[in-house]
């Protein structure tokens, strides 16, 4: 809610925030496709390189376009269809770390100061690069990219997700792959891809290796699929947090009254502080909500579930995480409190050890927003105050 500041001489409201105060603002980002953020000049050149010619567009503009088109299309799977594409030019060594490097530049860019950005390293394996390989080129890039983020004046640390593809048999293997690589920079584990028809009960192997482990991760459900995918993800799989996880609306019931009806689902999703990865642009492309006002995260918010906002596909949403919050200031009225709100849940919600999570939102966070929030005070001309005018 916007604060209300009273004197005896005048009420002053902080105005709306604006793009540039959202851009400016510290943010934490979780659900982040490596394969979903390039830059289109970026695989245009790629394309050249490396000698792939399926692209559909050899102009980055026009490429561009045909990405968020392609995308537009209320379908998971025809979504899922674009990163062909993308996946397509990562196929080497040097395409992996220059993707990873101007992923973390154009988050540090947008005001991202954590993000874990996940990749399916069984998707980069045609040019003859191994698993490890591909790890290491990522890690590469993301520390090249934080560098080059620090030189320009910006501050982020990237971790990385491996994930496993739901629809393949490799679960396991990326499983134990990111447990050896989890002090390298990989901090935890996701499976992705349709929902439909691959359960993550398929993939109970590589959750019971990871909780042995004591080793983090994360389980795409609730987007495309409904109630049975979040459950299972919770119940027989153990995740740490749900990748999208929007599909828990259907569990709750609002009354004619306006009262609110959780489910037994919906209740231990809440109770339990399950992280929710929600990512409203993507979200409207693939038919899980029909519009930014419409889209659960609203209720969601207002309920107290652990929301976070999120991009999921930069490239192909068209988005940031400044515009993904621009969008939900439009639908909701949410101020800087409600976008620090959802950057401490987010940061709550990492999978890095807590006294750094702590200080991430104490040294970084809550400093950056406030920061931010207080501008309005020194705006000219300033308030007036009670005490100031009476000496006049």
């Amino acid at each position: 809610m916007t604060t209300t500041h009273s004197t005896a001489t005048t009420t002053v409201r902080p105005p709306d925030p604006t793009p540039e105060q959202i851009r400016r603002a510290p943010k934490v980002l979780l659900h982040d496709h490596l394969d979903g953020g390039l830059r289109p000049a970026t695989v245009v050149e790629l394309a050249r390189a490396t000698g792939y010619t399926a692209l559909p567009e050899t102009d980055p503009e026009r490429l561009g376009a045909w990405f968020r088109e392609a995308a537009d299309s209320g379908s998971l799977e025809r979504y899922l269809e674009t990163f062909a594409h993308t996946v397509g030019v990562m196929q080497t060594r040097d395409a992996l770390v220059r993707v990873a490097a101007e992923c973390a530049e154009d988050l540090a860019a947008d005001g991202v100061v954590y993000a874990e950005v996940r990749y399916a390293p069984e998707q980069h394996l045609e040019g003859g690069l191994g698993l490890q390989e591909v790890v290491e080129a990522v890690n590469e890039g993301f520390r090249e990219g934080e560098r080059r983020a620090r030189e320009a004046g910006h501050r982020i640390r990237v971790g990385a997700l491996l994930t496993a593809m739901r629809h393949a048999a490799r679960a396991l293997e990326i499983a134990e792959l990111a447990n050896r690589n989890r002090d390298s920079g990989v901090v935890g584990f996701d499976i992705a891809g349709a929902e439909a028809g691959h359960p993550p009960t398929r993939h109970l192997d590589a959750f019971e290796y990871l909780k042995r482990e004591n080793n983090h991760f994360t389980i795409h459900a609730g987007e495309a699929f409904g109630l049975p995918s979040i459950w299972q993800a919770l119940q027989w799989c153990g995740a740490d947090r749900l990748g999208h996880g929007v599909r828990i609306i259907d569990d709750i019931e609002v009354r004619a009254d306006g009262t609110v009806a959780l489910g037994r689902l919906a209740a231990y999703v809440r109770d339990k502080r399950i992280p929710l990865e929600l990512c409203p642009s993507s979200n409207l492309q693939t038919g899980a909500a029909d519009s930014y006002t419409e889209h659960p995260i609203g209720l969601l918010r207002r309920l107290h579930f652990r929301a976070t906002v999120n991009t999921d596909n930069r490239l192909m949403s068209h988005t940031t995480m400044t515009r993904e919050f621009e969008h939900l200031v439009d639908a909701f009225g949410y101020t800087l409190d409600d976008i620090q709100w959802f950057s401490v849940n987010a940061m709550k919600s990492a999978f890095i050890p807590f006294d750094e999570r702590l200080a991430m939102i104490n040294d970084v966070i809550k400093p950056g927003f406030a920061e931010l929030k207080a501008a309005w005070l020194f705006q000219d001309p300033a308030p007036t105050s009670t005490y100031a005018s009476n000496r006049g």
